[in-house]
């Protein structure tokens, strides 16, 4: 096996992964048990390998069926639209039909958007789904669990950190969503969903977003609570991360902590998570506190790698993203987050 289908393998098994679908060693094991569940599979498998439209044919004689439900109909046509729009621009209106086809059968029939959706379709089903149902009901409503939003840091460094930080603030807030998403007890709002509101709510313009306007965006969204950070990097060898988080129905601050040392971020932020959940009562167990630990990466070029990749990424400019999340896993192999991105953008990438 050669190196791209070893690596298309594994992106393959992410992705299938993330759409909730179960399969044996590969696709072969797919096509001998011919399952409804594994057919779908089998469409984002020609998806990771570009067969593109070997995967739209599959998708659409699988819409033929008289046993669909409605949730078999959503993962289809969910299927269709991100095999459309990886064909190109001249089929991202197809792409987005099928979005409208989706949100027509009924919002919730299956928690939308994923993470393996380009930036940009997860972008076109805010636009479809705003103002309806279908788009907080991706929040928990079991007794106990907290929905939370996660604002992109800011960066108070100071001189040429400032510059070669670059869009760290992103990198941290996606780490925190990361982490967050760990805790059973929380429901954590997409950043992506809240870039959306905050421009729906014209909240960007000035560049900045406060407390105030931040809070406004979070009942739009549906969360309960609200997180703001910042870092500030002073030398080559000493940093602050401050981390606080809002009650959305008070505007009262409810948890802060900080940390100043090495500019190990991953390290801060992995320590602050834990902190933080402490200070809104969240008992977390042993085994997630390890899973808080697993991941990330010690170092600073990586990280500041990393944060651009998601820059590039919601400017749909997945090639460029690809390249920096490559760059980022390149010095550190063990930064699974990384490879993790590497893995959803490599069908569009490439």
């Amino acid at each position: 096996m050669n190196v791209l289908s070893a690596n298309c393998g594994r992106t393959l098994v992410a992705l299938l992964v993330l759409l909730g679908t179960m399969v044996g060693p590969g696709v072969a094991t797919a096509q001998k048990t011919g399952s409804l569940t594994e057919k779908i599979g089998q469409c984002m498998g020609h998806y990771v390998y570009g067969r593109f439209d070997e995967g739209i044919n599959l998708a659409n004689n699988l819409l033929k069926r008289a046993d669909l439900t409605a949730q078999d109909s959503v993962a289809i046509y969910e299927s269709l639209s991100i095999l459309n729009y990886a064909k190109g621009d001249t089929f991202h209106r197809k792409s987005v039909d099928y979005l409208n086809k989706i949100s027509k059968i009924g919002p919730c029939v299956i928690q939308l958007p994923r993470d393996l959706w380009p930036a940009e379709l997860r972008n076109k089903w805010f636009e479809i789904t705003n103002g309806t149902d279908a788009f907080t009901c991706a929040s928990d409503s079991r007794p106990g669990v907290k929905t939370i939003a996660i604002m992109e840091f800011d960066n108070f460094s100071v001189q040429k950190y400032q510059d070669q930080l670059g869009p760290i603030g992103k990198g941290l807030a996606d780490w925190f969503e990361h982490d967050f998403r760990k805790i059973s007890s929380l429901t954590v709002v997409e950043r992506d969903k809240i870039n959306f509101v905050l421009q729906e709510l014209e909240l960007q313009k000035s560049g900045t977003v406060d407390r105030a306007t931040a809070v406004k965006a979070g009942k739009v969204l549906g969360a309960q609570f609200m997180v703001f950070g910042s870092i500030t990097q002073l030398d080559a060898k000493n940093t602050g991360m401050v981390v606080k988080v809002v009650s959305v129905e008070t505007s009262e601050i409810v948890a802060s902590v900080d940390r100043r040392g090495k500019p190990n971020y991953c390290k801060i932020e992995q320590e602050l998570v834990v902190e933080l959940a402490k200070q809104l009562d969240i008992v977390l167990s042993d085994d997630v506190k390890k899973l808080i630990e697993e991941g990330g990466t010690e170092s600073l070029d990586a990280t500041t790698f990393y944060s651009k990749g998601l820059e590039y990424s919601d400017r749909y400019d997945y090639k460029q993203a690809y390249e920096y999340f490559k760059k980022a896993f390149e010095l550190d192999p063990d930064f699974t987050e990384a490879k993790q991105k590497m893995d959803l953008l490599q069908p569009l990438a490439t």
